[in-house]
């Protein structure tokens, strides 16, 4: 006889593989969050326009949500004040003061400008996570975890090649 806990677990793995397999099938191709800033010039945007202003890595990242190798960018050891931005579109995500070293390997923050980011629940590891993108470009930034230092106790894990830091703003 199975306890519950391992049929809530079986159930728990087949739903998330099934959600898995609906979003890669089902993904929308449009930038989500691009009408939030009110800037018409980033939504209309094709995904040629995209490749053209954007390094190829910078494209895997932003535009398809792809995640770049740990260890990587040099930001990981940016400590100088300012403010990062979105290398999409320039617009302000982070202040340097939220930054901290999360030994990941990728640039870290506790906390976010108002306003700056979007989420969504991201089932691509099977396991839901959420996702946060640029909120004026649609662009994928990384992922947010409940394992950050206080004061919100939040890692926003960022990948560097879709950050520009501004040194003193």
């Amino acid at each position: 006889m199975q306890n519950a806990f391992s049929l809530l677990s079986r159930r728990s793995v087949i739903m998330s593989f099934f959600t898995s397999i609906f979003t890669i099938f089902f993904k929308s191709n449009r930038v989500f969050a691009s009408s939030l800033s009110g800037d018409d010039s980033l939504s209309s945007l094709t995904n040629s326009d995209w490749k053209k202003k954007l390094s190829p890595e910078a494209y895997n990242v932003l535009r398809q949500e792809g995640t770049e190798r740990p260890f990587t960018s040099l930001l990981n050891k940016e400590t100088r004040e300012g403010v990062f931005h979105c290398a999409g579109c320039e617009s302000p995500l982070f202040s340097s003061a939220t930054k901290f070293d999360s030994g990941t390997g990728w640039p870290s923050f506790w906390d976010h400008l108002p306003g700056a980011i979007a989420t969504k629940t991201d089932f691509k590891l099977i396991v839901p996570r959420t996702e946060y993108h640029c909120s004026r470009c649609g662009g994928h930034q990384g992922h947010v975890f409940n394992d950050g230092p206080r004061p919100t106790g939040k890692r926003y894990c960022n990948n560097g090649i879709a950050l520009k830091f501004v040194a003193g703003s």
